[in-house]
C-alpha cells in the first residue's frame, strides 16, 4: 500500500476554521494524554535541572540520525533561534550531556551528539511520557480503543510518523 501524500503548509499559511477546530480537538486529547503521567515528566525535568529548550535539544539529539546535527541544523529542525539553541547546547555540553565534535570533512563545523548520560536522561524523559500515554490508552473503552487504533493505523502510513514509531517502539538500544 502506498503512503498518502503529505501536504505541509508553509509556516505563515493561514489555517482554515476547520483546521483550527481539529487542532483544538487534537490538542485537548493530547493534553489529557500528557497529564496521565502523574507528573513524572515534570518531575524528571525538575530533577534534571534542564530548561525546556535544553530538554528539546537533548531529546532531539538522542533520536536516531544518519549523521550528528550542527547547531544550525538543530535550530532549524526545532524552530528555535540560533542564539537560543546555542545557549541550550552550551549548557548541555557543560553538564556532559552533549558532545561537540569537530567535523571530519570541515573543521569549521561542530557536530553534536549526546553522551551516554545524555541518552540515559533522554530515555528517562521519553519513558515517563510514554507511560502517560499508556495510562491514557488503558482508560479507553473498547469502541474508543478500536477507533483510535484505526486512526493510528492510517496515520502510521505517513513516513515521518512511521519512522518515529519504529524508533520509540524499539526503545533504548544503548
Amino acid at each position: 500500500m502506498q503512503a498518502p501524500t503529505v501536504k505541509t503548509p508553509p509556516r505563515d499559511a493561514r489555517l482554515s476554521a476547520a483546521d483550527r477546530e481539529l487542532g483544538y480537538r487534537l490538542g485537548a486529547v493530547m493534553l489529557r494524554c500528557l497529564s496521565g503521567d502523574s507528573g513524572s515528566v515534570i518531575r524528571t525535568l525538575d530533577e534534571s535541572g534542564l530548561s525546556f529548550s535544553q530538554m528539546k535539544v537533548l531529546v532531539t539529539l538522542a533520536g536516531e540520525r544518519d549523521e550528528p546535527l550542527t547547531v544550525n541544523g538543530l535550530a532549524d529542525l526545532l524552530g528555535l533561534s540560533l542564539a537560543s539553541t546555542s545557549r541550550a547546547v552550551d549548557g548541555l555540553v557543560k553538564r556532559d550531556l552533549v558532545l561537540r565534535v569537530e567535523d571530519d570533512r570541515d573543521r569549521r563545523v561542530r557536530r553534536l551528539s549526546p553522551t551516554t548520560d545524555g541518552r540515559r536522561l533522554s530515555d528517562r524523559i521519553l519513558s515517563a511520557r510514554l507511560e502517560g500515554l499508556g495510562r491514557f490508552a488503558a482508560s479507553l473503552g473498547e469502541e474508543e480503543r478500536d477507533r483510535l487504533e484505526q486512526a493510528l493505523e492510517l496515520l502510521l502510513r505517513r513516513d515521518e510518523i512511521a519512522v518515529i514509531y519504529r524508533q520509540y517502539r524499539q526503545g533504548p538500544q544503548r
